[in-house]
């Protein structure tokens, strides 16, 4: 492990590539240690442009959460698998536009949650939580952040490069079904979700490559199939599009070669 990169949190399993440490590894990040190295730089390998299309994802949640404060006036965030912190968290950009913002993140990560709670800090007008939750028990996660969320005004539900990490058999749409169904009318669904169907082959490859390095299994999906998480919302346009070609604000935005759909839907 290089000499500039964080120690292990005590108890935290380092000996296997971790999916959260990975992508901190290609956001540039110091909390991953030689095993996600190597996973990443595989995949690198496989996918040469990986790196840059997380970034390109991370571009996508800061414009959601910009548009959703800025457009629609949402003010709370619950936002579930966060990863590692990285810049433009939700709670930072969501709080430079209204210092009111109240944010909750969720994850099950040891080491996600250790880092977390010292990083994640708000200003004295906002609110951030931080819950050790895990996404399918939705009845658990809700009670949890209404300590911090006020479930009678709306809310923006953040699944932002996390239901990869939920099998089919796992029924993420009927997760998302529970999850919008505690929160009111006016409320928001964000996602971002790797495709299967933009470049295939390349997407093969990457996979190939996770999959012999680390344990998670990972479900890549195709637009038709991150289309249905929505079912039941009413889209903002332009849609399930490419993420980087979601409200982009700069043509750099656009060309971003992120192999991810995303996604807004609002609750009527």
């Amino acid at each position: 492990m290089p000499a500039d990169r964080e120690g292990p949190p005590p108890d935290i399993d380092i000996s296997v590539a971790h999916v959260a440490r990975v992508y901190d590894y290609w956001l540039g990040g110091k909390t991953n240690f030689t095993p996600d190295q190597v996973a990443a730089r595989a995949a690198m390998r496989a996918a040469p442009h990986v790196a840059e299309g997380v970034r390109g994802n991370r571009a996508f949640l800061a414009r959601a959460v910009r548009y959703l404060v800025g457009e629609a006036g949402v003010q709370q965030f619950l936002d579930i698998g966060t990863g590692i912190p990285a810049a433009d968290n939700t709670h930072e950009v969501a709080q430079a536009m209204a210092r009111e913002c109240r944010v909750v993140y969720v994850d099950n990560d040891p080491i996600v949650l250790s880092h977390a709670r010292a990083l994640l800090t708000s200003g004295t007008k906002g609110a951030t939580a931080y819950l050790d939750e895990d996404l399918r028990n939705v009845a658990e996660l809700i009670q949890a952040a209404a300590g911090t969320l006020d479930f009678s005004e709306p809310v923006a539900v953040m699944l932002i490069g996390i239901l990869q990490c939920i099998p089919d058999e796992d029924d993420p749409v009927g997760v998302i079904r529970q999850l919008m169904d505690a929160v009111p009318s006016g409320s928001y669904l964000a996602v971002s979700h790797p495709a299967s169907d933009i470049d295939v082959v390349g997407i093969r490859n990457l996979a190939y490559q996770l999959h012999e390095l680390m344990p998670m299994e990972l479900k890549f999906r195709s637009r038709a199939e991150v289309s249905a998480l929505f079912d039941g919302l009413e889209l903002v346009e332009p849609g399930v599009v490419r993420a980087p070609e979601w409200r982009p604000d700069s043509d750099a935005d656009r060309a971003n070669p992120a192999t991810v759909w995303g996604g807004l839907a609002r609750k009527n």
